[in-house]
């Protein structure tokens, strides 16, 4: 795998990133990829180590030893066959996920991971400038149709794959355009969507009738993640025009903070503020959109949406940018031999926070302050984690100032009308209730619906959607056709 002394011969080589001050003016992309020769000696890194953890560590199951050992040889094309072969999208998990299986490659349990993610990226940037990623047509349709209801990674993904086996897909989406939160949530800067337009392309000419503006089921009128010139379809309807339904609806509903003052002006959610500019990036016009400039910004949540909106805060230029982690401050290095090969806690910086923030952590938010209606600042308290419980500090009481407060704590479970339109049993955490079992997996309690990717396990991963989208597409393919040769 690779070259057998590389793993002691060569350093891990990160990817670069422009500078501060230069990307702070825009919203384009800013990594600095791999070159062939970096990428070349990255790959030579990986060991013939017997059992490739990564592979394992790894949602998708990519065959990392194998594209990597292609890349070293030069062989760009089979490597790119080889990776699109259990990923259909590498050039989103190649930008935005936080590789799962470099915690797991076996080098890392003392010294440097192989860059497995940047190699990825690599092979799928290539692939495009080479023009090897092309439409794979169905060798014959099987005049069965299949609905796939919602257009994030999971349900991209399964209307590909349903597509490829010669069914007739159509791919609804309330928004509009395809996407879902890697439309809407991923800020540009970190994937520009030109990534999904290109991908949405590429299906429609395998035969997926992508239609947008579309809602599935029974919203309310006061819904804000509607628009009502949007066409709104029965979920009967869908049951009796198509063969199958697959709900890939997404895990929308945002965890609230029900402190006193939530209601006062400029308390939002991170996904009331991180469309927006997304939306304005692609040339729409928004009226009122909620915008950062000269505040003073606290973030409320220490994942990768707190992390985006601290990225969207600064180039709208912030007064100052603090973000909220109510968990105390990881170690800034695991402790390998006990943690590997799984997903290690640990800091994260990402480079949003390098750009300019105030990092707070083991601290609760008590209230919001404000005059006249309008956000001035929070309450705060510190705390500490006592036999699994979280405890106030007493005497740790602090007012932050504050004109703008993102709520970015996670979400909760799908958004309901969806669900409920279909008659869909939910989990204990709302989300729709479906196993994975190898045979009659992601199949609901109603006749011919199927569920997969956040719907159905909760907010997770853009590697976990093309998973559960890839296997789903299986699952249905089985149930019209008795059998199938997608892989799972």
């Amino acid at each position: 795998m690779g070259k057998v002394t590389g793993f002691m011969e060569f350093e891990r080589v990160e990817e670069g990133y422009k500078p501060v001050a230069q990307r702070l003016k825009h919203y384009q992309e800013f990594v600095i990829g791999l070159d062939n020769a970096q990428a070349n000696k990255q790959a030579a890194r990986c060991m013939d180590c017997g059992t490739p953890f990564c592979n394992n560590g790894c949602p998708v199951n990519n065959i990392i030893p194998d594209f990597n050992d292609l890349v070293y040889r030069g062989q760009w094309k089979a490597a790119l066959e080889t990776l699109h072969s259990t990923n259909n999208f590498p050039e989103f998990t190649g930008r935005i996920c936080p590789a799962p299986c470099e915690a797991a490659c076996t080098l890392n349990v003392n010294d440097d991971a192989v860059g497995i993610k940047s190699i990825e990226h690599a092979i799928i940037d290539r692939g495009w400038a080479e023009g090897w990623v092309l439409p794979q047509l169905p060798a014959q349709k099987t005049g069965k149709k299949v609905a796939v209801i919602g257009s994030g990674p999971a349900g991209m993904a399964a209307a590909q794959q349903l597509a490829r086996v010669g069914h007739d897909v159509t791919l609804f989406e309330k928004n509009d355009r395809i996407g879902g939160l890697l439309r809407y949530g991923i800020p540009d800067f970190k994937m520009e969507k030109s990534h999904i337009d290109r991908r949405a392309e590429q299906m429609q000419k395998e035969g997926v009738t992508i239609r947008t503006g579309v809602l599935v089921g029974d919203w309310p009128q006061d819904s804000k993640v509607t628009n009502w010139s949007k066409q709104t379809i029965n979920a009967a309807q869908l049951q009796q025009d198509f063969d199958a339904v697959l709900l890939c609806a997404g895990s929308e509903q945002s965890r609230d903070l029900g402190v006193p003052g939530r209601d006062l002006a400029g308390v939002h959610f991170a996904m009331e503020f991180l469309p927006q500019q997304n939306k304005v990036n692609a040339g729409d016009k928004v009226k009122g959109q909620i915008r950062a400039d000269g505040k003073h910004v606290i973030v409320i949540g220490g994942g990768d949406t707190g992390s985006d909106c601290v990225g969207t805060s600064n180039r709208h230029g912030a007064a100052s940018v603090t973000q909220f982690e109510v968990m105390p401050q990881p170690p800034v290095e695991e402790n390998r031999p006990m943690t590997w090969p799984y997903w290690p806690l640990k800091l994260r910086t990402s480079s949003s926070h390098d750009e300019g923030c105030t990092r707070e952590f083991a601290i609760s938010t008590k209230e919001f302050l404000g005059e006249k209606g309008k956000l001035t600042g929070l309450k705060t308290v510190k705390v500490e984690w006592k036999d699994g419980k979280m405890v106030e500090v007493a005497g740790s009481e602090q007012v932050f100032k504050a004109d703008l407060v993102l709520l970015a704590m996670g979400f909760v479970h799908p958004v309901a009308p969806v669900l409920d339109a279909f008659g869909v049993d939910k989990d204990s955490r709302g989300n729709a209730k479906a196993g994975t079992e190898l045979v009659g997996g992601y199949a609901t309690n109603v006749p011919k619906v199927f569920a997969a990717g956040d719907v159905r396990r909760g907010q997770s991963l853009v590697v976990w959607a093309i998973r559960e989208g890839r296997q789903a597409a299986r699952a249905v393919d089985v149930f019209l056709m008795g059998a199938s040769t997608l892989p799972r």
